[in-house]
């Protein structure tokens, strides 16, 4: 078994204390950003005269040959060494010998995982942004469509007011907007370089953070060496982060679910995201919808579970910290793929605009418009609610909605009534005239629109460093 620590010991680690201890299962994910780190690290002792010209480049090309091997599939990254560190380190002596065993001068494992977690994590925030951003895409090409389809807004999945449709996928559009905004406050407040922390302490060596953290694309070095191995905060915020997105794209998931069925009929989604039954031929299930909702849970347990895992570690680094990885891991995978499915997804969706428009009309969500109207003619509000309640209930036992009424029927629950009342309670009526900025008419929509564009002009996704 590889082990970097062996000195102090006396007898070999039993085997199931070796792998309960060991993460080589799962940090193996970032042997890229490992090998990444080792890499700067070297320049920065070679520059500050640790390390020889010649042992910098022998441990250079070493690393670079190591990566290249792993990469194309040669080199296999085993169980048989305790973590990706290791596995580094004793190829790298294996290749070049005695150089590769300054390749750790100046360090600790503690800064190196710390340095490789959020080199990792920086490349997947840069990552989910990017999907966020195809979201958003597709979410203002859909707003620019259909600024007149004209479809029931809900409350308590009661039918409430007309708006459309444009109106509707702007509220997620606000909702994704602001988890890019939270992604990109993370990224910013996580880029400082912890490497030349050491175990807790820093080290006696000459170290220049600053130019290592130059060299690895951080804002700088971090300031605090205890507070440097033993933080978490940033995944922390970032699975809280992501927990939010997933909690929009279910919630997202859950009305296209809704929409789907026999009683609503909005939306036909593509084959390609939806299944059949085994046994009912007449079934189209909205399964990457219900996935999506279902596994929010799993982001939702990662977050927990590392604020469960940090809430009694007093400083500096404990083992117990190492559990930050693989439910983290899960995570990041789980949001990416939701992401990419939904976006597919939403974007090949056929939506009735037809039967939407119906639905508006049969739900009497124009019904605040004909209050309205009562009230612009005379009518006292409270007197007016009252009228069209009573015009609501005439309405449900003739099977009518307001605007099939004639005005005879009109008339007989309120004389103010007159032609005009056809036009007032008619959807364009009803949600063009809603004009403020936020509303749902066209004009005000249009106007969200551009400044969206806008947004999205002066807001590009991350890239990677």
């Amino acid at each position: 078994m590889a082990q970097l620590w062996g000195g102090r010991f006396t007898k070999e680690t039993d085997k199931l204390v070796y792998n309960f201890n060991a993460s080589i299962s799962f940090d193996k994910k970032f042997y890229k950003q490992d090998m990444r780190g080792s890499m700067a690290h070297v320049k920065m002792l070679a520059k500050q005269g640790i390390l020889t010209e010649e042992e910098r480049d022998a441990i250079l090309a070493g690393i670079e040959g190591i990566l290249a091997d792993v990469e194309s599939g040669k080199l296999k990254i085993t169980d048989e060494y305790e973590d990706i560190h290791s596995f580094v380190e004793a190829v790298l002596i294996d290749r070049i010998g005695d150089p590769g065993k300054k390749l750790h001068t100046g360090r600790s494992r503690n800064d190196q995982v710390a340095l490789d977690m959020k080199l990792y994590t920086r490349d997947e925030i840069t990552a989910i942004d990017g999907l966020v951003g195809d979201l958003l895409a597709v979410l203002l090409r859909l707003m620019k469509d259909n600024t007149e389809t004209f479809m029931p807004g809900f409350t308590h999945l009661q039918k409430a007011q007309p708006i459309t449709l444009a109106h509707h996928l702007g509220a997620y559009f606000e909702m994704f907007k602001r988890d890019r905004s939270r992604l990109h406050d993370i990224y910013e407040r996580m880029n400082y370089c912890p490497l030349g922390s050491g175990a807790l302490a820093g080290t006696t060596y000459p170290l220049d953070r600053e130019y290592t953290a130059e060299l690895l694309g951080f804002a700088g070095p971090t300031l605090n060496s205890m507070d440097s191995v033993s933080d978490r905060d940033y995944l922390i915020e970032l699975l809280s982060a992501l927990s939010t997105i997933m909690m929009h794209l279910s919630r997202f998931s859950e009305e296209i679910i809704i929409w789907n069925t026999n009683e609503y009929r909005f939306v036909e989604i593509d084959d390609a995201y939806s299944t059949g039954s085994s046994i009912m031929p007449q079934k189209k299930n909205p399964d990457i919808a219900e996935l999506v909702r279902g596994k929010t849970g799993r982001v939702y347990g990662a977050l927990m579970s590392l604020l469960t895992t940090m809430k009694g570690l007093p400083l500096a680094y404990n083992k117990d910290m190492q559990e930050d990885k693989e439910l983290t891991f899960d995570a990041f995978d789980t949001v990416k793929g939701c992401l990419a499915l939904f976006t597919g997804m939403l974007d090949t969706m056929k939506f009735n605009k037809a039967v939407m428009e119906e639905s508006a009309k049969k739900g009497f969500t124009n019904a605040t418009d004909a209050a309205d109207y009562l009230v612009n003619h005379g009518v006292p509000f409270r007197d007016a609610h009252g009228i069209i309640g009573r015009l609501v209930l005439y309405c449900i036992e003739q099977n009518k909605a307001i605007e099939e009424l004639s005005l005879e029927e009109l008339k007989t629950i309120s004389p103010v009534f007159e032609n005009d009342i056809y036009e007032a309670v008619s959807m364009e009526t009803c949600v063009n005239k809603r004009l403020t900025l936020g509303a749902p008419g066209k004009a005000a929509m249009e106007q969200v629109i551009a400044l969206n564009e806008k947004w999205m002009e002066e807001h590009p996704v991350l890239e990677e460093k």
